[in-house]
């Protein structure tokens, strides 16, 4: 099965230009042979936390909220990060997967909030895991990828896929992205797709980099630095065992 990570310049508080934004990459996923692509931190949205805080019309409603349809409707198993309404005065960040047909297959809350999210969303509380083609797939949504327990949880659970939803700048961005997530591959035993913005994205620049590396931290894919576009790379569910026996998480609930 082929897997793929989307880096995406979003429209500031557009969530139908992102949304056929979106869904171009998914195609382009799709064409280019995989069979899931992963999207941004608030790809229907942007970073735009001001805006997402002053108009909850911004806020998808749930997993069906018809705004996602044109994603939803482009053959392909889609992760798409939003801000989604919960019961509580705040949405929550949240990843919605859908598989080819359109379906829902899992919602996941970002559980760590980086630093102003505390103000504008609530806490997740539960881990994101799904199955698909046979291989299992876990969620982590930026910050929640600084945390080991996040993936480590993943790996423990039997997931062989770690999808992350992000937003990393320009600066000390880059080096946080190239550093944490082929150390989360090599550490837990698992494929990383990272998915990541570029060009503006709020007070940030995404530095594009969307990315798959193998359960050895070698880097199997990567877009380019500049333009929207998709990383694509094979998972091989065959080779895939079970966690490394000196991984510590694996004895975690």
């Amino acid at each position: 099965m082929k897997i793929a990570a989307a880096q995406l310049s979003c429209a500031p508080a557009d969530v139908s230009a992102n949304a056929v934004r979106a869904a171009a990459l998914a195609v382009r996923a799709r064409e280019e042979g995989a069979g899931l692509v992963v999207f941004p931190e608030l790809t229907l949205t942007g970073y735009e936390l001001p805006a997402i805080a002053a108009d909850p019309g911004l806020w998808l409603a749930d997993s069906e909220d018809p705004r996602l349809d044109p994603v939803r409707s482009t053959g392909i198993a889609t992760a798409v990060n939003v801000a989604l309404r919960v019961d509580g005065p705040r949405p929550v960040i949240a990843t919605l997967v859908h598989d080819a047909d359109g379906a829902h297959v899992t919602t996941y809350a970002k559980q760590h909030l980086y630093r102003h999210e505390q103000e504008v969303f609530a806490a997740g509380t539960a881990p994101g895991r799904f199955e698909l083609g046979g291989i299992r797939f876990s969620l982590g949504i930026c910050y929640d990828n600084h945390f080991a327990d996040v993936p480590g949880a993943g790996a423990a659970a039997g997931c062989r896929v770690h999808l992350a939803s992000s937003l990393y700048g320009t600066g000390d961005g880059v080096g946080e992205r190239a550093a944490i997530h082929p150390g989360i591959a090599r550490d837990h035993g698992m494929y990383v797709a990272l998915a990541n913005h570029v060009g503006p994205a709020g007070p940030w620049t995404g530095c594009g980099g969307a990315a798959v590396w193998a359960p050895d931290g070698t880097l199997l894919a990567e877009a380019d630095a500049h333009t929207p576009s998709v990383a694509v790379a094979e998972v091989d569910a065959e080779a895939l065992g079970e966690a490394p026996a000196d991984n510590p998480a694996r004895n975690r609930a």
